[in-house]
């Protein structure tokens, strides 16, 4: 099949939600997030796995969550919970599941060959060799579910032995890797998670790095992370306005046979035409969801 043709449904804050956690996941139908992520993998003890499933799936059923996105982060494929995890998955029918590490091509066709048609496949890029084989990962969606990346900055520091800093200086490969695999085969890319809850400059300052590479969005581990990851990942005003006066500009009776043109003095081709119009349909989305 061809991948799954994405619509331009904001995916700016993606907020991890405990499945063990009734109450987190009931505040989560009136959060600002653009995704819901109920967790039964990181955020679950082992000994707690089987009662969050059931947690989980008792919520998504009700379908409470509007028109937030509903994905599944479920357990490592090699665990003892994830076949309990794909039959919960299955039944209720989230808008997509996330898989973590994976680490080949064969990984997403073995577990998109388990994963029912309409439910889009998501996979955590945290893994050196996930890195290693970003390419053949990605070119898996032109015969599969798979839907889009999240990078798993904190796992990557723990398998590459590395030192957490501001710049995020030895995660830079992988982020740039996976983004251009993302880009070439048009899936969704969503950047890792900043650990600090408290720092809001530093969580912005964060958001935009990701922001100027091109990610769609960021994962997120807490509610007061919402509004700063929505604001940084919307496109600005002033870049609507450039947007709007593009297309205006390419629609005049003059300018229709046209692949180059002059906007604001600027010279403007096709491809600036495209990114307008991406840019016009992501800001009427966002106005449409009622969280701009």
């Amino acid at each position: 099949m061809d991948n799954i043709d994405f619509d331009h449904r904001p995916r700016r804050s993606c907020l991890y939600t405990p499945g063990i956690n009734h109450k987190a996941m009931e505040k989560g139908k009136s959060l600002a997030a653009d995704i819901i992520m109920l967790d039964l993998e990181d955020a679950v003890a082992p000994e707690l796995k089987d009662e969050a499933r059931n947690l989980v799936a008792n919520i998504v059923s009700e379908k409470p969550y509007g028109k937030r996105e509903i994905i599944i982060r479920m357990n490592e494929v090699s665990s003892p919970w994830a076949k309990d995890d794909l039959t919960m998955i299955n039944a209720v029918k989230p808008d997509g599941a996330l898989v973590p590490k994976v680490q080949t091509a064969q990984d997403i066709f073995d577990i998109d060959a388990r994963l029912d048609d309409g439910i889009a496949l998501w996979v955590m890029i945290e893994m050196p060799l996930a890195i290693l084989n970003i390419q053949d990962i990605a070119a898996a969606s032109q015969s599969t579910k798979l839907a889009g990346f999240i990078i798993g900055t904190n796992d990557l520091a723990k398998e590459y032995r590395a030192t957490a800093t501001p710049d995020r200086a030895a995660f830079q490969h992988a982020l740039s890797v996976t983004l251009i695999a993302a880009r070439a085969y048009n899936l969704i890319a969503i950047d890792g998670v900043y650990n600090d809850i408290q720092n809001a400059s530093g969580l912005e300052d964060e958001c935009r790095q990701g922001q100027i590479m091109g990610y769609d969005g960021k994962t997120l581990i807490h509610p007061n992370q919402i509004d700063i990851t929505n604001r940084i990942f919307s496109p600005a005003i002033d870049d609507i306005e450039k947007a709007r006066a593009i297309v205006a500009a390419f629609e005049l009776p003059e300018n229709r046979n046209k692949g180059v043109i002059k906007v604001d003095g600027k010279m403007t081709e096709l491809l600036h035409l495209v990114e307008a119009k991406r840019l016009i349909a992501m800001h009427d989305a966002i106005n449409a969801s009622g969280d701009a």
